[in-house]
């Protein structure tokens, strides 16, 4: 086995070069990337009975990345879009595999050849005006994890922030001192964007740096835990969670909806789409990357669709349906 086909000098470069300085890649993309190539280092070492560090790059041929996909979905339940992530990441490494070791390009040009597999696309949920108000009503405003569970679900409700834009936002990053008050959220692939954040957000925000001591100037986390670090992901799922299961007594429909921090987001969007925002200005609000991510919203829309086919006149009659008489078109009309 020649040298130039280990797996571990490789990886290194690929981390050390290609991802931290070729590409900037964030800290969430690198963390995202090492733990997708962790478990296919795994699951190749398990499959093939080898300690990694023994592991050479022709061992994660097409057919071994394959099964670890296939392992995704039927062992650990993972989502097709999880899948993908995870291809994805793989996909990345073999590039820079055959960029930078010429002689394994066949083993990277068979492993980039797997496609991406097709996701069913589900239906976006979204909460109405009054359900978003339940939940953020549900904390006791009495205790002090109360006051900021609050805060934080109106935090996301109106800035329609992702969770770990939230949980990262830092005293220093607000302006409440503005007669407009803003905000600083650190998106995804370091887009970074400034969002209006109205009055009753602003107060909560206020108060709450107030009731921690925290200057507006520190650059210190303002939703911390019991701990006193910063909110996790898990952390802020559970504040959401916790609301809902309280406002569900006031909004029964609570129960058939999937409550997560990012139905926020969701609603916020509907909102602002229903209130007659156009589809660039929700895509600069959001941090999407392109403008199809956020069309999603005007398809998920059934009552702006049903007031489009009252403004067309197109009637729900639909006239009499074609009836075959042949024994072949009748097979057809059946399947």
């Amino acid at each position: 086995m020649s040298e130039h086909l280990l797996l571990a000098p490789l990886l290194e470069s690929y981390f050390r070069r290609r991802l931290t300085k070729q590409r900037n890649a964030t800290p969430a993309t690198v963390a995202s990337y090492r733990d997708a190539l962790r478990m296919l280092i795994l699951f190749a070492a398990a499959r093939l009975r080898k300690k990694p560090a023994a592991l050479a790059l022709e061992d994660l041929d097409r057919d071994l990345v394959l099964a670890f996909l296939d392992e995704l979905e039927e062992k650990r339940n993972n989502a097709v879009a999880t899948r993908n992530a995870r291809l994805a990441a793989i996909r990345s490494f073999f590039h820079h595999v055959a960029a930078a070791d010429p002689a394994s390009f066949g083993v990277a040009q068979r492993v980039l050849t797997i496609p991406i597999k097709r996701a069913h696309i589900e239906v976006t949920h979204h909460l109405t005006k009054a359900e978003v108000d339940a939940l953020i009503a549900a904390p006791n405003p009495r205790t002090s994890r109360g006051r900021r569970d609050r805060t934080f679900l109106l935090f996301l409700a109106r800035t329609g922030a992702r969770v770990s834009e939230a949980t990262g936002v830092n005293a220093n990053d607000l302006q409440l001192e503005r007669s407009h008050p803003q905000v600083l959220l650190r998106g995804k692939g370091r887009r970074d964007r400034v969002i209006p954040i109205p009055q009753d957000l602003a107060r909560a925000l206020t108060a709450l740096l107030a009731e921690h001591g925290i200057a507006n100037h520190e650059p210190r986390p303002i939703f911390i835990g019991a701990r006193q670090e910063r909110l996790t992901r898990f952390g802020a799922t559970h504040i959401v969670r916790r609301a809902a299961a309280q406002a569900v007594t006031i909004k029964p429909a609570l129960a058939h909806k999937p409550i997560s921090p990012h139905i926020f987001r969701h609603s916020l969007a509907m909102k602002l789409l229903q209130s007659g925002v156009d589809l660039l200005t929700i895509q600069a609000w959001l941090g999407h990357a392109q403008v199809a991510t956020t069309h999603r919203y005007a398809a998920a829309d059934v009552e702006m669709m049903r007031k489009g086919l009252e403004k067309a006149g197109v009637s729900g009659d639909l006239g009499v349906r074609f009836r075959p008489n042949d024994a072949v078109l009748q097979l057809l009309n059946s399947i």
